[in-house]
């Protein structure tokens, strides 16, 4: 079941937080709950990126996204994720979430988003291709910035992000039946 409550409990938390650059950080601090975790007393790795959410969605609100999303009557969609699982968070574990935008190219805007144990340990690193939406398709990040108030010149694009989307480029689709 998705985490309707510890997401509103996270958005009401994260109210009153300072506005962030389009570029910033959001630190978010949670616990492995039962109800999170496997048959081997871990974070399951779909529930991993459903917690991830309680980060994006602050993080659009600190940004000013959420703002213009409503006002444009414009949504957010999730494009594509790539996780790298390095270390176990256990039940009743706390950890760390970090989200922030990365890049953008002409469509899509990446989101690096990490969990981080309380010895330091990063457990879980991913990736996300988002884009925002209208009734008419996808709406160019450079038209989201400037609705945000924002001139801001694409960033460079990290190597190991930038070879990833190029991959994601050669992936059919649709997928191939056998």
């Amino acid at each position: 079941m998705y985490p309707v409550i510890r997401m509103v409990k996270d958005l009401v938390k994260h109210r009153n937080d300072p506005p962030l650059p389009p570029m910033g950080t959001h630190v978010s601090h949670h616990r492995c709950w039962p109800w999170d975790i496997d048959l081997w007393m871990e974070l399951n790795n779909g529930r991993t990126l459903t917690l991830l959410d309680l980060g994006r969605m602050p993080l659009a609100h600190r940004i000013g996204l959420i703002d213009v999303l409503r006002k444009k009557r414009w949504s957010m969609t999730m494009a594509g994720v790539s996780v790298r699982y390095r270390r176990r968070i256990r039940a009743f574990e706390k950890f760390e979430m970090r989200s922030r935008a990365i890049w953008w190219d002409d469509r899509f805007v990446y989101l690096e988003q990490s969990m981080w144990k309380q010895d330091g340990e990063c457990a879980n690193h991913a990736l996300y291709r988002s884009a925002i939406v209208n009734r008419d398709g996808i709406v160019a990040p450079q038209t989201v910035m400037a609705a945000m108030g924002h001139d801001l010149e694409r960033p460079e694009a990290p190597e190991w992000v930038a070879a990833w989307s190029a991959s994601e480029a050669l992936r059919p689709w649709p997928p191939m039946q056998d």
